[in-house]
Formats: C-alpha cells, structure tokens, sequence
C-alpha cells in the first residue's frame, strides 16, 4: 500500500484529515485561500518539527530544495518563507489546538494501557517556563528585560500522553492554571508545593477526584488522630487532622491526610498533603514520585522538538508552533501504537529526522533500523530530583 510513497506522507496517513477540515471550516481557516490551505500549513510545519529546523529560513530552503517533492508531500503550492510567516501569524492558532486537542484523545485511546500497581487515572500537573526575547516577544510580559511564556501541562501518567497545556505569559503564577482543570470524579491529580493553594484544593474534594500535594514548610496543621506509621520504609508518620488558620480553614473546611516521607534515595524528607484516606501511605508517596514523568515530558518535547525557537513573533505564530509540536509528538506516539514499534518517541523521531524522504515501508523502516545505534544521550544516567 505504501509502495513508492515517501516515510512522510506514510506518516501523515495516519492524521485524520477529515477532521483538521471540519476544525478550519469551523474558523473559516480557508476563506480567500487559493493555494496554500491550512493542511499545508500543517504538513509544512510538522515536516519542520520532525526534521528538526532551527527556523523558517531553515525550513524554507529544505522545502525548495525538495520544489518537486512538494506535491507528494502535501505541501501545495507557493511555499515561499513569507506565505508561511503570514499564515502562521493570520491563522486562528484554535484551529491547531482543536485539532492537538483530538489527537490526545486518539492516543490516549491507543496507549491506555499501564502496568502502574494503583488503579485509575493519574495525571501530574506542572509548568515550564520558555525564556524570550522581549525586544521580539513584547507580548509575552515576564520581567523587566525579560520576556517569556508558561507551559501548564497535565500529563497523563498511564499513557504518558500529555492531557491538555495551557499557555500563559510566564508572570502568572502557577496556581491560576489549576481554575481550567476538568477533574475527574475518582482520578489522582498529583501537585508539586507550588500548587498548595486550600481554595482550588477543595475544588479537587468536591469534584470526587484524589490529589497529592507536597505541602508547604509553613503549613498549620491540626492532628487529630494518626495511623500505624510504617517507618521501615520511609513513613515518619500519617496523620488526619485539619488545616489552621483563619482563611485557610475556611477554605479548606474538611479533614485532610498529612504523610511525612523520608527518601532514602535522595536523602530528603518530604511532606504531603492528600485527600484519600484509603491508600496507604507508601502508595500515597509512590504517587508523588510519578509527578517526574511531567518533568520528563517537559525535557524530551524541548530537546527534540522545536518550542525553544519561535518561527514567528506573534503569540499567535508561538501559538500554533507549540500546537504543531503537540501533534508530532502525539503523531509519533499513535504510529508506535499502530505499527506496533517496540521503541522510544526519541529512537523514533531519530529514525524519522534522518529518513522523511526515503521510499521505505515505514514499519520496515522503524523495526529493522539498528537499535543500538539510536540511543539518547545520557538517558538512563540522568538522575533527576523528583522533589
């Protein structure tokens, strides 16, 4: 079926079109569009973050290098650099977000499976802040001379698909992306310190969804009672009681469950705060170290690809960049799933950058390449501090 066709257009066989067309029809992404459609945009724009450009300059001249490719590739008609720039500028960024947005799903459906001992869903909730330059990026207000953006992410444990980001300038402080969280009745939201905050907490309770939150070192804390610590593995103690404190309290009115930790690890030890009371303590702590997949995920899609140069100025152009990034990485991780690879995104986007051009069947390609010869540099010896 693949006969004669380019690993890239394999690749883009497995993007719902239909849909993205619905999506641009929805924002009339198209009107007075002639040549160069929204597809085309989108195509050229994930031919970039999977080759790995470092501009649209970069991109450009890849593209007119390959001028009779073009139409195999799906690119259309009158790729020039300024027909991009503007398209990536003019564009609804909404009609790449709705389209991200169904992608997650379609891989989260396809890597729901999960050999993590506690059962449900588990999301780890967390941002990364991406530096600019404010000379270029007036918009995008962080400091005095400094300009920047906030990646708010929940990242799905299981499926290791992130579930949504949430873009801010990056002076707004973490907590105010928790108010555009759907919880699910049941599910484990799991919160660095920096996310303590009673009010949105309690949200959290009265949705019927679990969290675990690394509490502050000034909390006021009211013991009730406690449970059997078990401090051969690292349970100091776990005890019920409530939150002190004039406003707190009434924020917070419920009981709450407070475990202290000692890693033996990292030599650290650590408070949470949670409103499960049915977990142990040890699987309350175990939760709490799933919060470095986000850490991870953060890492891998700044490493390998392309949110760190911007190849627009406009928060829009930024916009639909960070979105075209989402949907290759979600792209990549729906064709591991489908071709049944037994591989890391990393080796795959490594396989892929070096051969978007070739004829190869794709799952020929990506099962028979040289395993040891496509490793990521320094993976398994990093050693991160997960608290």
């Amino acid at each position: 079926m693949n006969q004669g066709k380019y690993i890239f257009s394999q690749l883009v066989n497995f993007l719902p079109q239909r849909v993205f067309d619905r999506v641009t029809a929805k924002y009339s992404g198209n009107k007075s569009v002639k040549h160069f459609t929204c597809w085309n945009q989108l195509l050229c724009m994930v031919f970039g973050q999977l080759s790995a450009r470092e501009s649209l300059r970069d991109l450009i001249l890849i593209i007119e290098a390959h001028k009779s490719k073009s139409y195999h590739l799906g690119f259309g008609k009158s790729i020039t650099r300024s027909n991009l720039s503007k398209a990536n500028e003019n564009r609804n960024f909404k009609i790449f977000e709705e389209f991200a947005d169904h992608l997650i799903k379609i891989a989260q459906s396809k890597n729901d499976k999960s050999d993590f001992e506690i059962e449900g869903n588990i999301y780890a909730f967390d941002s990364s802040t991406i530096d600019l330059c404010l000379s270029v990026f007036c918009w995008a207000h962080f400091r005095k001379t400094k300009a920047g953006i906030k990646l708010h992410t929940l990242f799905d444990v299981n499926t290791h698909i992130p579930v949504f980001i949430h873009i801010t300038e990056a002076n707004i402080h973490d907590v105010n992306a928790m108010d555009v969280i759907d919880y699910e009745p049941l599910a484990y939201y799991i919160f660095d310190r920096a996310y303590v905050d009673y009010g949105r907490l309690y949200r959290i309770e009265k949705a019927k969804a679990n969290f675990v939150v690394r509490a502050k070192s000034n909390i006021k804390f009211k013991r009730m009672y406690s449970r059997k610590a078990d401090k051969a593995n690292g349970i100091k103690y776990d005890q019920i009681g409530k939150i002190m404190g004039f406003y707190s309290s009434k924020d917070y009115p419920e009981k709450i469950r407070k475990v202290k930790y000692y890693d033996s690890d990292t030599k650290k030890t650590l408070v949470f705060l949670t409103n499960n009371f049915k977990l142990s303590a040890n699987d309350i702590a175990l939760l709490y170290k799933q919060r470095w997949q986000v850490e991870l995920f953060f890492k891998w899609i700044k490493q390998h690809l392309k949110v760190k140069t911007f190849w627009g100025r406009s928060e829009n152009a930024v916009r639909v960049q960070i979105n075209v990034a989402i949907i290759t990485y979600c792209l990549v991780a729906i064709v591991a799933k489908e071709l049944k690879i037994n591989r890391s995104n990393y080796e795959i986007l490594q396989i892929l950058s070096a051969s978007l051009l070739d004829k190869t069947p794709l799952n020929e390609l990506l099962m028979k390449s040289d395993y040891n010869n496509v490793n990521e540099q320094n993976t398994n010896q990093l050693v991160f501090n997960l608290f």
